[in-house]
């Protein structure tokens, strides 16, 4: 495993636009996040300090950092396709299965890529998290601080599996702009497919089915954090109440699909002529 994620992260810290992307992808989030937890004086007009807010309370920090992080995912995405689409135009692919690369891990060492920089923008994402909540929080027990910690899990989960459906579809398009594409097309589909089934049936079964969707599921991982936040500043508004916990099905829907994106990538790579 150490061997095939070596080579890869060889490949990456030697292409100058990939070391900028994943720096971009898992430091920008750290250091916004950090600049969102001071006060920030706006000429004189007003003093923003989103720590007054109680956003940084625990254990409700671990939900919205991790949805806020998320979205930055989008920058490694370009990594993940690109660095199938090297591989094809500069005809690496080929001179690593010469040189005695199998087929099987060429893909594992792209996965092994994927979890390496997922774990790592995790941990970023957790260490800021804590030291953050620590400074603005007003509860420091210990099992109200780590009361959370599932969203990290989420979080995690979700990097992974969304990094697996780029990766797939880098293999499938074998170029970068058409598979970031496809991220758009598929997005479109899944929304046009829950319009069908709600006009066919009911709103309630479309977003069933919908929460099984590639997309929708990993997004399902991690609910929108703003009704909770409005929550705490209403309690007596019961229709504000609503379930953002994270739920072990959510996973395995998300792992399920990770896995097949993988056997997916391995199947179309086993079949293609190279």
């Amino acid at each position: 495993m150490l061997r095939l994620l070596n080579l890869e992260l060889q490949k990456l810290l030697l292409n100058r636009t990939s070391k900028i992307l994943i720096f971009i992808s898992f430091i920008l989030p750290f250091t916004v996040l950090i600049l969102l937890s001071i006060k920030i004086n706006f000429f004189g007009f007003f003093t923003l300090e989103l720590g007054e807010l109680g956003i940084f309370n625990f254990p409700i920090i671990w939900h919205i950092t991790t949805f806020f992080a998320s979205y930055f995912k989008f920058f490694f995405a370009i990594v993940v396709v690109s660095m199938i689409g090297n591989e094809y135009s500069n005809k690496t692919i080929k001179q690593n299965l010469i040189d005695g690369l199998s087929k099987k891990e060429f893909i594992l060492s792209k996965f092994y890529t994927i979890v390496f920089f997922s774990l790592l923008a995790t941990i970023l994402i957790a260490v800021a998290s804590f030291f953050i909540g620590l400074y603005y929080s007003s509860y420091t027990e210990v099992n109200i601080i780590f009361r959370e910690v599932d969203f990290l899990l989420a979080y995690f989960v979700k990097l992974v599996g969304f990094f697996s459906l780029c990766l797939y579809f880098g293999m499938l398009m074998r170029r970068s702009a058409f598979a970031l594409a496809f991220l758009f097309v598929l997005y479109i589909l899944e929304w046009i497919t829950f319009g069908l089934i709600a006009w066919k049936s009911d709103t309630d079964l479309a977003e069933k089915i919908q929460n099984f969707f590639p997309l929708k599921s990993m997004y399902k991982l991690i609910d929108q954090p703003f009704q909770r936040v409005m929550m705490t500043k209403f309690p007596d508004k019961a229709d504000l109440a609503y379930d953002y916990a994270v739920h072990w099905y959510e996973i395995i829907i998300v792992l399920g699909w990770t896995a097949l994106f993988i056997f997916l990538s391995y199947r179309l790579l086993k079949k293609r002529d190279l």
